[in-house]
Formats: structure tokens, C-alpha cells, sequence
């Protein structure tokens, strides 16, 4: 039995926008099983004692890492505007995620939500834009957004985070094989190649 491929993502986090927009066709390919897992970062940062995006705190840092964003969207024919806010808050949206994982439809929703944020520049903890996304998407939005509040929801995308930080994973995008942690959109195709025993 193959292991899948978990895909931890954030929707603030900018190569998880290149991961998220890429790694379905890709495991497709390979055969591989995939399970999108979103999860925050800012509990995990915070333990770290950051406040803000590693990429805010260093200046220096963050000018690389805009610059290498441009170049690896044009490699993957990707749209790209740099957002006017950095990083924008992905809450709501992870815990909408979370619903769609259970239905089905989280693919389609993650990069809908990712496209919004670093091509479209639109402000995705906005109720309004996540509810035109899942619009979109042919979704009911004002039952979604409401069963997103929920609690139990709520509880669910705390309970992911904290396992995501069982697995060891400090950034996004990471991904989990069984107990192999491989962190960074570069680590995909090892990752892919760990499941299915290609070592």
C-alpha cells in the first residue's frame, strides 16, 4: 500500500500558492494519493516568537523571496500580483477548507482562494470575496460560511494545526509521507517520490 502525499498549506504563505497550484496534476501523474491538509502557521510562528511573516522580519529575506516568486511563477505559467497586504489573514478561509476537504471539493477551493490572494490581489479573510469564490465554485456560500463558524469547525482547524505541529512542520507549504516531514515547494517531487518507494 502506497502512503499519500499530506499537503500542509497555508493561505498566506507564498510557495504554498505555487505548491497548491501545481501538486494535484503532478500527483495525478505519479500515481500518487494526495490529502490536502490546511492548518495556520501564526500559532506555529508564534512559538518561535515571531509575530509576522518571517519575510516581514527580514527585510532582506522577503526582497529575495518576491523575486524568486516572480521567476518560479513565470517557469510554471502561473498569474502573479504582489499582494498589498502581506501576509493577509487566512482563517476563515482554512476553516472553509476544512468543510470542503470532508466534501470533496478542497482542491478546487484552495486554489481558488490562493488565486484570489497572489494574482488578484483580493483580500481573502473578507467574508464578501470568499463568499463570490464560492459562489463560483457553485457552492452555497451563506450555508458554508455559516457551517464554517461552527464550533465543532473551529475545533477541527485547531486540532489540524496542533497535529501539524506533531509532525515538526515550521513553514508551508510542508508535506508528510508516514513519519517523513519534507518542507518547501522544491521538496514536492521528493516527497511524491517518497510514497511511492522511489527513494
Amino acid at each position: 500500500m502506497k502512503d499519500p502525499v499530506h499537503f500542509w498549506y497555508e493561505f498566506a504563505s507564498t510557495y504554498s500558492y505555487l505548491s497548491a497550484m501545481r501538486i494535484e496534476a503532478v500527483a495525478d501523474a505519479a500515481g500518487a494519493q494526495l490529502v490536502w491538509r490546511p492548518f495556520l502557521l501564526g500559532p506555529i510562528f508564534a512559538e518561535q516568537g515571531w509575530n509576522d511573516s518571517p519575510f516581514n522580519i527580514y527585510p532582506t529575506k522577503g526582497r529575495y523571496m518576491w523575486r524568486d516568486l516572480e521567476r518560479l511563477c513565470d517557469e510554471y505559467a502561473l498569474d502573479f500580483s504582489r499582494p498589498s497586504v502581506f501576509p493577509r489573514n487566512g482563517l476563515r478561509a482554512a476553516r472553509i477548507a476544512c468543510i470542503a476537504a470532508d466534501e470533496g471539493w478542497c482542491a478546487e477551493l484552495t486554489r481558488a482562494v490562493f488565486v484570489a490572494n497572489f494574482a488578484e490581489d483580493r483580500e481573502i479573510s473578507d467574508t464578501g470575496v470568499l463568499a463570490e469564490i464560492l459562489t463560483d465554485l457553485g457552492r452555497d456560500s451563506a450555508t458554508v460560511i455559516e457551517a464554517s463558524d461552527a464550533p465543532t469547525n473551529k475545533e477541527r482547524l485547531r486540532a489540524q494545526t496542533e497535529e501539524a505541529k506533531h509532525h515538526g512542520i515550521f513553514g508551508a507549504p510542508s508535506f508528510t509521507v508516514g513519519k517523513e516531514l519534507f518542507w518547501g515547494n522544491d521538496r514536492l517531487g521528493a516527497a511524491i517520490a517518497w510514497s511511492l518507494g522511489l527513494r
